[in-house]
């Protein structure tokens, strides 16, 4: 064994090839383990069945130094060190690369319905951050929101008399006083001075001031919202009033 020194330490680190895979792992093990003890862990690692497990010892500089072959004895009773070099061979009649061919593996695929309602996947936490593909995609659905818009207000111009229709709300008649872009929100807006006190401002949001009205009738809605045409003002009877 070429003078070959005894570790005295309770646990050495090792390094494990095996006849099933090119690769090469490191594990630390008690010297305290029987070889049989030490074959269980083994298994976990190369995949070669504890029984099935021939092991060979080789030096630091992966010299061959002996077999090890008495499973009662105890690790530390071999000259392991640490770097040195445990070889499983496997007597199973597995094949090499076996166990490392993923194409061998049964794979399940969760739906993609399903896995979008997950709120705990790596899919949900960009959604949420609006990351990765997530961020190019809400990019494009802005880009394309707002190019929808400015479609729509092409027809829309400054003084024409106008019908305001969203959703939830009643029908709305008024002024157009402002059309194009804004600083307190994206996209394109038309400001509408209303017939009636139906609004929410006086033109101005923020301090940035858009158009001139009084409080209360002014309002900015989507271009989407607004239908352009003769919409004369309602006589609300003021005239038949002395």
């Amino acid at each position: 064994m070429e003078g070959v020194l005894i570790n005295t330490n309770p646990t050495v680190s090792v390094r494990l090839t095996s006849t099933l895979s090119s690769f090469e792992a490191e594990r630390r093990f008690n010297r305290g383990l029987t070889l049989a003890e030490l074959k269980c862990k083994l298994e976990l690692v190369v995949g070669t069945p504890a029984s099935s497990m021939e092991l060979q010892l080789f030096s630091t500089t992966n010299k061959f130094l002996m077999n090890m072959d008495n499973d009662e004895a105890l690790l530390g009773s071999y000259p392991v060190d640490d770097d040195c070099r445990i070889h499983v061979i496997d007597k199973s009649g597995a094949k090499i690369g076996e166990f490392e061919d993923l194409s061998r593996v049964e794979k399940y695929e969760l739906p993609d319905d399903v896995y979008d309602k997950r709120t705990d996947s790596i899919r949900s936490f960009l959604k949420k951050k609006k990351a990765g593909r997530f961020k190019e995609e809400d990019m494009e659905k802005e880009a394309e929101k707002e190019a929808e818009e400015k479609a729509a207000t092409e027809n829309v111009t400054v003084g024409s008399r106008c019908e305001v229709t969203v959703p939830g709300q009643p029908r709305k008649l008024g002024t157009v006083m402002f059309v194009g872009k804004t600083e307190f929100k994206p996209g394109y807006w038309v400001g509408i001075k209303y017939d009636e006190p139906l609004g929410k401002n006086d033109g101005s949001v923020n301090g940035k001031r858009y158009f001139e009205c009084q409080d209360k009738y002014g309002a900015f809605v989507k271009p989407q919202n607004i239908t352009v045409g003769d919409f004369p003002e309602e006589d609300y009877g003021l005239n038949d009033e002395m």
